[in-house]
């Protein structure tokens, strides 16, 4: 809707409307749990649930990004719930490293537990949640079915998630390891791996001795 309101002013008057937007939502940080220094967020983005989050100093959010601490579900946004269904409560933890750069229209997501470690970098379009919708049933509607698939999510320090990847619950991806575009990721990373696929599998590792990434047999 803003973004129809922008172009229909043209250009410059937009420009400068989005720039005064953006400013107005830097002024407005979230109530995190913490006070971070030398925090970005840049607009449009949305966070729910910021007294459930820690974040770093020298962090940069960029456009478009979700993060969201999930309380109870279903949510408010939920419409024609039907009143059998039993709401799930949580008591969710987002943790988010100093220096960790998130490109933007990233979604993190989390019920129990997602911590990102320092310099973590986050390309654009990432998933990252520790849980899933459930499917018990095949007759009620996906989304009206309790949260399931739970599973705490550790990204250590220093990794790279790459471009439109997805990270599954109870997965921890190792310290500098790299994750290839379009991943879903399903099990755990070693250190200093890089992985690509769909499940992603290793298909190179460091070897000090050589000092350069080795491909694997995979």
């Amino acid at each position: 809707m803003i973004s129809k309101i922008l172009n229909l002013l043209g250009p410059k008057l937009a420009n400068l409307m989005y720039r005064h937007l953006e400013q107005a939502h830097m002024r407005a940080l979230p109530d995190f749990s913490n006070l971070p220094n030398n925090l970005r967020i840049e607009f449009p983005s949305r966070i729910v649930n910021a007294g459930h989050m820690t974040v770093g100093d020298d962090v940069s959010i960029g456009p478009g990004c979700m993060l969201n601490a999930i309380k109870h579900y279903p949510g408010k946004f939920m419409q024609g719930v039907s009143p059998d269904i039993k709401p799930q409560q949580f008591r969710p933890e987002i943790r988010i490293g100093s220096r960790v750069s998130i490109t933007g229209f990233a979604t993190i997501t989390a019920v129990n537990s997602v911590i990102i470690e320092d310099d973590v970098l986050i390309a654009s379009h990432v998933f990252v949640s520790d849980h899933s919708h459930g499917r018990a049933s095949s007759d009620i509607p996906y989304k009206y079915q309790p949260l399931s698939d739970f599973g705490n999510i550790l990204i250590r320090k220093g990794s790279w998630i790459g471009e439109h990847a997805v990270v599954m619950p109870g997965v921890t991806i190792g310290e500098q390891s790299i994750v290839g575009a379009n991943s879903v990721v399903t099990s755990d990373v070693p250190d200093r791996a890089i992985v690509a696929g769909t499940p992603a599998r290793i298909i190179r590792l460091w070897s000090e001795d050589e000092g350069q990434w080795v491909k694997t047999g995979n």
